[in-house]
């Protein structure tokens, strides 16, 4: 018989493993969809321990774990690999070898858990029934995703999972702790470029000019409006420009700006009607002014939906092996993650765990350079992913 005891001593067994783990690939940082040398270290690791594997996505990995004891059940268990084009200050042992890139977003951490999860249910297989497969996944920071690529090549087939879990850290939760939220969790997104064409002269005689600077202005100010103005103010809706390029001079007016923003929402039908609502508001200021407007458009991730039975069930499983003490409800999240694919797919539960320690300087928010993790909560994610699959599987 499988115990919450069992679990937790496999947990503390491999504890020190894990850690390795996190702080070789986070030494050893690889860009999205170069996950070479990552994709053979895991496949190492699952090969020690005798676990079968394939290849997926070019650098991914889908492990199998199958239980003695029958049973149809088959859940999946996904972590990401990839890293960010960070320069990393943190002055660690295990800080980054490869100047410019950085596990920023605790994809090391996901990795070296998964790793340690399916050391776990290795060696609980002869006594529970089920199927487990164990997804270490490439490229989730760069469209089109990973997620979509492996889902695409079969990941989600033979066999077909019933439901899929995957955990991310969050900073901003105390370590040693989890959050979980039913239905609509994370925004979708997509990448807006966009350049706008005029006459570039001499500042000093704008009348002989067609300005794309200030067409610029206009266009952003008036963007926002259909934020403002035309989206429901009860759906979280967010548009930001954060790369303007004039590439003028004081008295010079260029004859082109580009402009690079992205647009996040919680709804497929808003999320259409809005992009078309921008194209055709900038392309009409444009052409109102003189100039003319070229509005690219690059579709990003779906929204994130956490099934509500199965993130029910997730959570109450936390909470019993955490304490209820250490399990939060968390609110709608406007940043994205290719997860999303798999939710849009089948059965889907994203939860966060919990990473930050003050006294460890570790609350320092992912995608910058001085973000860390508080290795102890390692000490969580591998006992409690098992937990769940387990519990999950009717185990």
């Amino acid at each position: 018989m499988i115990t919450k005891d069992k679990i937790q001593h496999l947990a503390a067994q491999v504890f020190d493993d894990v850690v390795a783990f996190r702080q070789h690939l986070h030494a050893n940082p690889e860009l999205s969809f170069k996950e070479f040398e990552t994709s053979k270290f895991i496949k190492d690791k699952l090969e020690s321990w005798g676990i079968p594997f394939s290849s997926m996505a070019n650098t991914g990995v889908v492990g199998i774990i199958e239980g003695a004891l029958p049973s149809d059940q088959v859940i999946a268990l996904r972590a990401d690999m990839d890293a960010l084009p960070i320069f990393e200050t943190n002055d660690k042992p295990y800080a980054s070898r490869n100047p410019g890139v950085m596990h920023a977003c605790g994809h090391d951490v996901h990795s070296a858990s998964l790793l340690g999860t399916a050391f776990i249910l290795n060696n609980l297989k002869d006594s529970f029934g089920g199927t487990i497969k164990l997804i270490f996944q490439p490229a989730e920071e760069v469209l089109p995703g990973g997620a979509s690529i492996m889902i695409q090549e079969g990941v989600l087939e033979n066999p077909v999972p019933h439901n899929i879990v995957g955990q991310h850290v969050m900073p901003l939760i105390p370590s040693g702790k989890v959050g979980f939220r039913s239905g609509i969790y994370m925004a979708s997104t997509d990448e807006l470029y966009v350049t706008v064409h005029g006459k570039g002269g001499h500042g000093a005689q704008p009348h002989q000019n067609i300005d794309p600077v200030l067409i610029t202005a206009h266009i952003l100010v008036a963007l926002q409006q259909v934020v403002s103005r035309n989206a429901d103010p009860r759906l979280p809706t967010v548009l930001s420009f954060g790369k303007v390029n004039a590439n003028g001079a004081t008295n010079i007016i260029p004859n082109e700006v580009k402009l690079e923003g992205t647009f996040r929402t919680l709804n497929e039908d808003w999320r259409k009607e809005a992009l078309a609502r921008m194209k055709k508001m900038a392309e009409g200021i444009a052409e109102s002014m003189g100039g003319s407007c070229d509005f690219n458009i690059m579709h990003g991730y779906p929204f994130l939906i956490n099934e509500e039975q199965l993130t029910a069930n997730a959570k109450a499983y936390a909470e019993d092996y955490l304490g209820k003490e250490n399990v939060e409800d968390l609110d709608i999240w406007m940043a994205a993650e290719d997860f999303a694919y798999y939710s849009q797919v089948t059965n889907a539960c994203f939860y966060r765990l919990g990473t930050g320690n003050p006294a460890k300087n570790t609350t320092n928010s992912v995608h910058t350079p001085n973000f860390d993790v508080d290795e102890d909560a390692l000490k969580t994610s591998t006992g409690l992913m098992a937990y769940i699959a387990l519990k999950q599987l009717g185990n």
